[in-house]
């Protein structure tokens, strides 16, 4: 079920956030807490819209396009939890491939199918993900570039978006892409507190706002 999500005044430029309800047998999801703490803020002329999105194939991409008609941002950034990961990581390319190794929260495990049929391999985020990341790192908060964004609901969902934003005509000028966020300290560790990822995601949005285009600096991965 999506979250009540507050629309914003008509003339407002939006900056919409999302974060996934709990999955996996935890009790919480640190992506939405993260990001409910950021419903309403203005940053720069800009007011953030927090959503929470269903962690199920399908129906999260159908509620993604619902908030899209509903608010009309010029900003869309997906989260998701990634435990395991020590760093708020900036997502680099989403791929179109679902391969589920649990079930999701319908008991839906798709295993080597399509988000999109008939649609490109992969696409890029279009965030300034090498601006934002020099920002988060400059709070203090530790951060990441990540080549992969796994091949559950929450690359399904960064892909469907990227897929939307280069083919739907009234999403033109639009940006968006993906990031995922540590466990909280009582999911397990590595961790952060929703204060730190909090923080990091306001750097990171104030960053997109004002960066169209990225810096240039080392964030590769070896493997």
């Amino acid at each position: 079920m999506l979250s009540p999500a507050r629309p914003a005044p008509v003339g407002d430029r939006r900056i919409l956030v999302t974060g996934f309800d709990p999955f996996g047998g935890q009790p919480i999801n640190p992506s939405w807490i993260a990001v409910q703490a950021l419903d309403g803020l203005e940053l720069d002329g800009h007011r953030v819209v927090a959503a929470q999105l269903p962690t199920q194939f399908d129906h999260s991409l159908r509620a993604l396009d619902e908030l899209i008609e509903r608010h009309r941002p010029v900003l869309v950034v997906c989260t998701g939890q990634a435990g395991g990961r020590s760093a708020i990581s900036l997502e680099r390319v989403a791929i179109n491939v679902n391969d589920a190794r649990i079930p999701d929260n319908q008991g839906l495990q798709p295993v080597d199918t399509p988000v999109i049929e008939d649609a490109p391999v992969g696409y890029f985020s279009t965030l300034p993900i090498k601006a934002m990341l020099a920002a988060v790192l400059a709070e203090g908060i530790r951060a990441e570039v990540s080549q992969t964004a796994g091949t559950f609901v929450c690359n399904h969902v960064f892909y469907g978006l990227m897929h939307k934003l280069a083919n739907d005509p009234a999403c033109r000028g639009v940006r968006g892409g993906m990031i995922h966020v540590p466990w909280l300290p009582q999911q397990g560790h590595p961790s952060m507190t929703p204060q730190q990822v909090s923080l990091g995601l306001e750097v990171a949005l104030r960053c997109a706002i004002h960066t169209h285009r990225d810096v240039r600096i080392q964030a590769g991965a070896l493997n």
